[in-house]
């Protein structure tokens, strides 16, 4: 039975007149994220058309998503706003806290024991506030929110930059921070400057080797870590047709990796099949009913070229299978070129371990074709020469492949089934050995492979390919190997090849479960008491932000000047550190520590001006802090590329960064630093990153009258006794601005 039939229906009723009045004001055909958009506008029908990348826009999303790392900030910071209940139907989802280390059952029964003050923390406070709670175990966040949640046409925002999985659904699906979030369970309008459109055209059908994680992979190559920035990517074609939904699920997702704002594909057959297998064939029928509104008009595919800022074509039918790293989702090679390039580049070719599943690749689809590979390795006489491990995606997905022998199929060739958590994938994986930092290689279905992300290693390197490829590399143990063409040693020194996959779309019996693992609230949560306990080490209570002053900001000290890739892990790590998410204090002890230094090419090592040694960053920031001096972080091009985590933005802010000056920004980082009254600044010249010097003190001037398209200045006063002036600018509008001068949004919600 699906949820929240009603409020689907009433979404239904309004599209026709939403989506009739936006044409009317735009005056063209319609590409289907205009529709989405345009038909939840927060003032209602659309009475002026906006303008891409240029005018901000106040929306109302159907609903909201938070998984438990950041839902713990997210509903402190909504406990504060004075609301007896959320506005619109919200979730929190416990995926994050779970360490893969033995197996499934003995890893989930140590979290629940090491966890229990926050699973409680965040029991209690959905129970009170009206949110759906899905326990410990019962699946990763966007994997559920896909089979239960989802549906042609929404919107929705979720505390996980993956949160554009639900994509694969035909919705507007978004992530963003814990603010964020608050605001729109608080019944307030939540903002995004209107994205750009960026149209890919699938033509063709997969086949052999190709999955849909191909597709992403390939666009991954083209559009690179930033060149989705600012735009939603709107897939279509016959190729896009062809394709299952949780593969374009699948393909959403990684659109997080490419910097778009999300990803979406029109309604079709493939969606209604989903919707009806997972119990929600009413769901199914609605959509039918307003099919032609859940897909752009004709005349959009037809001519793209004209609708779309940028077309990209893929031909499925002569698609390779894609392998992308190491360090970075966007660099992508060919299965074909994959031993060439690892030679040329000194990659290790032994693969030590294939690890499948995910939000990403979590599906009985998915699942399905991996097993069929499995169950080649003794048929073939094989041996499988990586250690091997699968993360299933909800308790729906490892209930249904268990029972249909797929589980059994992989422990047959040696491999560990984890918890349905995120586990390895956001490095919550206890790998033995991972603390020599030994250099070794890795192959994942997942959808990051930053430096040191999955395991603490630096020294691993990390690749993405489909879980298809991932198992056939782990079952040769050579990233050089191309299933496609090659062969390999069998057990009787035979030579075998492994035949192209198979799998089924759906399970053919249909799904089935036992206990999904959902709590559904109290109706009346006004007698709940959240109580937190002030000398715990994992949850805190948040004191509001200081307003702003009044006047520039002097004597400002250079915090780092961080070199190169920067992103939300290197800003606010995960793994170990995620037990501290609901401890805003304790949680700023990792503040850069896994960024470069311009200045020694050192991580975690920065100038303290104070005492003038070299000291970690935390602790020179909080010496500043004690001193009653601000600072400043510089950081170069696309800096917060990453996880939507707002404590990378609320860790500066709690220790006294008043700034964060960069090259360029990715989005979601961008607006948490404004949400929480930062400043958030680019260089107006790029090239005066270089000015920057390790010693400087920083003014920044023009706040007194700091208005929506007027730079500010920075002085920069060197130890030389040199002084240097550059232009910075800045994206914030009058509201923004109120934030900033309020010491966060909060502050005026409050107010």
């Amino acid at each position: 039975m699906a949820f929240d039939i009603e409020m689907i229906q009433a979404r239904y009723k309004k599209m026709e007149a939403a989506i009739t009045a936006a044409k009317k004001v735009v005056g063209r055909p319609l590409t289907l994220t205009e529709k989405i958009l345009y038909s939840h506008l927060w003032d209602g029908n659309a009475q002026q058309a906006f303008s891409r990348g240029k005018d901000y826009v106040d929306f109302a999303p159907d609903r909201v998503a938070m998984q438990d790392a950041t839902a713990q900030m997210a509903l402190l910071q909504f406990m504060q706003a004075g609301r007896k209940k959320v506005a619109v139907p919200s979730t929190v989802h416990c995926d994050h806290l779970i360490t893969a280390k033995v197996e499934s059952g003995k890893d989930l029964g140590i979290a629940l024991d090491e966890n229990k003050e926050v699973y409680d923390f965040l029991s209690s406070v959905s129970t009170k506030y009206g949110i759906g709670f899905w326990k410990p175990g019962a699946g990763i966040i966007h994997q559920v929110v896909l089979e239960n949640y989802a549906f042609p046409g929404g919107m929705m925002i979720g505390t996980d930059s993956h949160t554009v999985n639900a994509g694969g659904l035909g919705m507007i699906a978004i992530g963003v921070g814990g603010a964020d979030a608050c605001d729109v369970m608080a019944g307030l309008p939540w903002e995004l400057k209107w994205p750009k459109a960026i149209g890919v055209k699938l033509t063709g059908k997969l086949n052999g080797w190709t999955a849909a994680k191909d597709v992403i992979l390939k666009v991954a190559g083209i559009l690179t870590v930033k060149g989705g920035t600012g735009a939603i990517v709107e897939y279509f074609g016959p190729g896009a047709e062809s394709l299952s939904c949780t593969g374009k699920g699948t393909i959403c997702n990684m659109g997080a990796e490419i910097g778009a704002t999300t990803s979406t594909f029109a309604y079709d057959a493939s969606m209604e099949r989903y919707l009806r297998s997972t119990d929600r064939a009413e769901v199914a029928d609605l959509a039918n009913q307003y099919k032609e509104f859940l897909t752009a008009d004709k005349e959009v595919y037809a001519d793209p070229a004209k609708y779309f800022d940028e077309v990209i074509e893929i031909n499925l039918d002569t698609l390779e299978p894609y392998v992308n790293g190491p360090f970075t989702p966007d660099l992508a090679t060919p299965i074909s070129k994959m031993k060439e390039e690892a030679a040329k580049n000194g990659w290790p070719t032994k693969v030590e371990v294939g690890l499948i599943g995910s939000c990403t690749n979590s599906s009985y689809e998915d699942i399905s074709r991996a097993a069929s590979l499995a169950k080649q390795v003794s048929a073939k006489g094989l041996k499988t020469k990586a250690e091997f491990t699968i993360t299933p995606g909800s308790e729906l997905v490892r209930y249904t492949i268990e029972r249909d022998g797929f589980i059994d199929s992989f422990h047959k060739i040696g491999a560990k089934v984890f918890s349905n958590a995120c586990g390895p994938c956001i490095g919550m994986w206890s790998r033995v050995g991972a603390e020599k930092k030994e250099k070794n290689t890795i192959v994942h279905s997942f959808n990051r492979n930053f430096q040191a992300r999955q395991d603490g290693n630096p020294n691993t390197y990390a690749f993405v390919a489909s879980p298809e490829i991932t198992t056939a590399l782990a079952i040769a143990g050579d990233l050089g190997f191309n299933p496609l063409t090659d062969t390999l040693t069998n057990e009787k020194g035979e030579q075998v090849k492994l035949d192209p996959p198979s799998g089924e779309e759906l399970p053919p019996k249909g799904f089935a479960v036992e206990d999904a693992g959902y709590l559904a609230p109290a109706a009346d949560g006004s007698g709940v008491q959240v109580i937190v306990d002030p000398k715990s080490t994992r949850l805190q209570l948040l004191a509001p932000f200081q307003k702003w002053e009044g006047t520039d900001l002097k004597g400002l000290k250079l915090l780092i000047k961080a070199k190169g890739k920067c992103t939300t892990d290197h800003i606010s790590m995960a793994g170990p550190w995620l037990k501290f998410r609901g401890h805003l204090d304790n949680i700023s002890n990792n503040l850069l520590i896994g960024a470069t230094n311009f200045a020694n090419g050192k991580q975690n090592e920065v100038k303290n001006q104070l005492t003038g040694n070299y000291e970690p960053v935390p602790q020179t920031q909080r010496a500043y802090k004690a001193a009653g001096i601000g600072s400043i972080v510089v950081g170069d091009e696309n800096y917060g590329e990453g996880s939507s985590r707002e404590h990378a933005a609320m860790e500066p802010r709690h220790l006294g960064v008043r700034a964060v000056l960069v090259k360029s920004f990715a989005r979601i980082h961008e607006t948490n630093l404004k949400k929480q009254g930062m400043l958030a600044l680019t260089f107006a010249n790029k090239d005066d990153y270089e000015k920057i010097q390790e010693d400087d003190v920083i003014d920044i001037i023009g706040l007194t009258s700091f208005a929506e398209g007027k730079p500010l200045t920075l002085v920069l006063n060197h130890k030389d006794g040199k002084k240097d002036e550059i232009a910075v600018n800045h994206t914030y509008n009058a509201q923004q601005i109120d934030w900033f001068k309020a010491g966060a949004a909060l502050n005026l919600m409050k107010a």
